[in-house]
């Protein structure tokens, strides 16, 4: 067993745990996008940052990376950590304002100002989708593309995958934009996150940069 302290509580967790799984079997709440349980852990969305060690010494990590370590002195909560989830939050708001988890972790964190450029972008890279495809669907029909800003999920080559199942999955834990695809032929689809903001039932290449972030949406892809 680990000995650790979590917000001055002294604890002993399994050796392995990961300071986030830690914190959630002792009831401190700490908000994740990126993180859901049979997925590796990636760090992306770095929501569940907390703060380790003392002083001058102190830091910033992701919990759900972070292993449990002997003698580590963790608190999920202080002006630091709260002051960097909050900013992080505003990002996550900027690049998917429509998504209702973002929009209720905003207002659990009281994050009601908008000092950045929306870019309703659909996607946070939170990474779920691919690792969903390739962990638990053993597909690998998605996966990431390209560097920096141009940095994006989808098909190789933008081509629809020959080894994607349309098992629905990426939508299952995508937290972004709840993609959801309904039809009424199957020539014709739209996501379920434009949907907001077009009629349903369109042709797809109508949508042009109201797509989903996959472009081709791999789960609006439909056999003729």
């Amino acid at each position: 067993m680990i000995n650790l302290t979590i917000n001055g509580l002294n604890v002993s967790m399994e050796e392995g745990m990961t300071i986030l799984e830690a914190a959630q079997f002792l009831g401190f709440p700490i908000p994740t996008l990126c993180s859901k349980e049979g997925l590796s852990p990636y760090g992306a969305c770095r929501l569940c940052l907390v703060e380790i060690g003392e002083g001058d010494r102190a830091k910033l990590v992701t919990s759900c990376t972070y292993p449990v370590q002997e003698g580590l002195k963790v608190r999920t909560t202080s002006k630091r950590v709260d002051r960097a989830r909050r900013m992080i939050i505003e990002l996550h708001l900027a690049s998917c304002p429509q998504s209702k988890i973002i929009q209720d972790i905003a207002s659990k964190y009281n994050v009601r100002q908008q000092r950045f450029r929306q870019e309703h972008e659909d996607c946070i890279l939170c990474g779920l989708c691919v690792r969903m495809c390739e962990e638990q669907m053993v597909a690998k029909a998605i996966g990431f593309r390209g560097r920096g800003e141009t940095r994006s999920i989808g098909t190789p080559f933008d081509i629809k995958s020959d080894v994607c199942r349309l098992c629905g999955g990426c939508m299952y834990v995508c937290p972004a934009c709840s993609l959801r695809c309904t039809f009424s032929e199957p020539d014709k689809a739209i996501c379920g996150a434009c949907a907001n903001i077009a009629a349903p039932c369109l042709d797809k290449d109508k949508f042009g940069d109201l797509m989903c972030y996959m472009d081709p949406c791999v789960a609006c892809e439909i056999e003729k």
